[in-house]
């Protein structure tokens, strides 16, 4: 067996330091029922003492006498040099999650090439922003810390691996050993309990948007998005010939009430609530349980876009928006373009059980999946526990390069830039001073080599304020502290003019 660096990520794991029961009682109840109901499989890696201690906040000496309760249970055991690991006693007679039941599926929405010519007029003339790693890109993680010499070894075992797995047509609905990984990673780290049947990879985040919107939207059908928004997200519903409602975004998320007063009855709703695109707020626990309850009353459904939750550094990560759900409507999309890197294309959508069956029908039919060499890589990088070791190692990256801007931003920028302190990802934004335009600000710091997105990109309808959009993730912080020189340079040049 392959020694696992750092084992699982079990964030979700909540313990309560006011509680009458100890935290020793919490942590053990708490990792006996994953180990139960199959949130490890036997032979599993548990997380070493001080790496769950850390993770948790609590005593490696807690730590260890829960798992010495847990050895004297028989559920796990130690091997000398390697960890501890899920008794393989524990093979096939413990009980299992249920499987997902599947409800009458929607039907098609018809795809004409009508909706295609009202999204491309709709996305006028807008160009697509560079994407090279310099600062300050949106979207990009750090190129420059990703562990390649290990993605290479795992990637030269799966090419010599058998000829059908490495050369013919995939699953396509995904491979199941990527399933299954990815529905032991959402339970132990975002809270998410799920069957890997629930669960389909696709190329890439935005493939799974315009195949929701295809699938359940039909031209003119009324969406929630917010505003400002996701952009890739907002291209694929127009282009399924959604009529989408902006609602504005404050400190809190969405906010519900407003759209309910724009449009009472609407077919589906977009968040990103870990993460706001692009503002960076986290949805308030009252705000997500609002949008649930207006999407059961206008029997809509609800897309949770999670593309950067994985990496909140200020302290414990806000529980996602389908970990909460009690109506079955939220739809989870996920993406390794963040975690990984973007030219894996790869991402998956984690359907609610009534459309699992909906999923099926589409993708056996339309659909081959994405290669099955990408998905086998990513699945041993999740099982071998590296995945959980570079999340680890990029949340501190990111915070340090977070702490940098914010410096920098201090010392460079006052009366000319607010940047607002981000507790999450990869990117913050920065309100511009009265009278400076963020379209020639933009242009200026383009042709200085420093790249920031207008905040009204992001918009569908006119915001109040003016703003930038600030990616971290891609430059170290001696490249950020020089971008805010330049930046700073363009925007009193700017001021002047």
């Amino acid at each position: 067996m392959v020694k696992r660096a750092g084992g699982s990520l079990l964030l979700s794991i909540q313990i309560d330091h006011a509680h009458h029961h100890p935290v020793s009682t919490q942590l053990c109840v708490a990792l006996r029922e994953m180990i139960l109901t199959g949130g490890f499989a036997p032979g599993d890696r548990l997380p070493a003492s001080r790496t769950l201690a850390r993770d948790l906040g609590v005593s490696r000496t807690t730590v260890v006498e829960v798992f010495s309760r847990l050895t004297a249970e028989g559920l796990i055991e130690s091997a000398t040099g390697s960890g501890t690991f899920v008794s393989a006693v524990l093979g096939g007679d413990r009980p299992m999650p249920s499987r997902a039941k599947v409800a009458a599926s929607e039907p098609l929405a018809p795809k004409l090439s009508a909706v295609m010519q009202e999204a491309v007029s709709h996305l006028g003339e807008r160009q697509r922003l560079p994407h090279a790693p310099r600062a300050f890109t949106t979207g990009l993680p750090a190129f420059d810390a990703f562990p390649r010499a290990q993605w290479a070894r795992l990637s030269a075992k799966w090419l010599r691996g058998s000829l059908s797995d490495v050369m013919g047509y995939g699953d396509p609905f995904g491979a199941l050993n990527l399933r299954r990984a990815l529905a032991s990673h959402l339970r132990g780290n975002r809270g998410i309990t799920c069957d890997p049947e629930q669960i389909f990879i696709l190329g890439g985040a935005q493939q799974a948007f315009h195949l929701i919107g295809s699938m359940l939207l039909n031209p003119g059908d009324k969406v929630w998005f917010e505003n400002p928004g996701a952009i890739g997200a907002r291209n694929s519903l127009i282009a399924s010939g959604a009529d989408l409602i902006p609602v504005p975004v404050d400190d809190h998320g969405l906010c519900v009430e407003e759209g309910l007063r724009l449009a009472s009855r609407f077919r589906l709703a977009f968040v990103t609530p870990s993460h706001q695109q692009p503002l960076g707020s986290v949805m308030s626990l009252a705000r997500r349980f609002a949008l649930l309850r207006a999407a059961e009353d206008a029997d809509a459904w609800v897309i949770e876009d999670d593309y950067d939750g994985e990496f909140f550094f200020a302290g414990r990560p806000p529980p996602t928006l389908k970990s909460v759900d009690t109506t079955g409507r939220v739809i989870y999309v996920g993406t390794f373009s963040k975690s990984i890197f973007p030219a894996l294309r790869l991402g998956y959508v984690l359907a609610p059980p009534a459309l699992v069956a909906t999923f099926q029908t589409i993708l056996s039919r339309f659909l081959q999946g994405v290669p099955s060499h990408t998905q086998g890589v990513v699945a041993e990088f999740i099982d071998e526990g590296h995945f959980a070791v570079h999340v680890r190692r990029m949340r501190q990256i990111y915070f340090e390069r977070h702490e940098a801007l914010a410096r920098a931003a201090q010392q460079h920028l006052g009366g000319l830039l607010e940047v607002v302190p981000a507790k999450s990802g990869l990117h913050t934004v920065g309100y511009l001073a009265p009278g400076l335009s963020e379209a020639s600000v933009s242009r200026g710091a383009d042709e200085r080599g420093v790249t920031v997105s207008p905040l009204g990109r992001f918009a569908i309808s006119p915001l109040a304020v003016s703003g930038l959009v600030l990616g971290f993730g891609s430059s170290a912080p001696p490249a950020i502290e020089a971008g805010v020189k330049v930046l700073a340079e363009v925007l009193r040049g700017q001021r002047r003019g």
